[in-house]
């Protein structure tokens, strides 16, 4: 199973972003392989308009099974998610990537 959490970082260590449209990266952990990936999203900070939806098409197009984040979507970006079968878990904004990981295994966090 892929997991993939919006992020300040790239490592574990890393705080969980409570946004999801302007999130600085999305990080994917992979189960299978026990690695981590993660994609810059860093260029839609500027843009007025329009992150949630582009950030969800990045979100699609690595394909994971669930994501956690903190607040969750935004509007535009839930209605897109919402056409997609990734599971959505928030709850997570004031953790680490690892401590949200061991939340959503032990079951603390909220699905939507």
């Amino acid at each position: 199973m892929k997991i993939a959490f919006t992020s300040k970082g790239i490592s574990w260590e890393s705080q969980i972003d409570a946004r999801f449209g302007r999130t600085d990266y999305l990080v994917v952990y992979d189960e299978e392989s026990g690695s981590l990936s993660h994609t810059d999203n860093t260029e839609v900070e500027g843009q007025a308009h329009g992150a949630g939806p582009q950030t969800a098409q990045k979100l699609f197009d690595l394909a994971p099974d669930v994501l956690i984040t903190g607040n969750g979507p935004g509007g535009n970006a839930a209605e897109v998610l919402k056409r997609t079968r990734i599971a959505v878990y928030v709850g997570a904004g004031d953790m680490s990537l690892k401590e949200a990981y061991a939340a959503y295994t032990d079951g603390r966090l909220k699905a939507v």
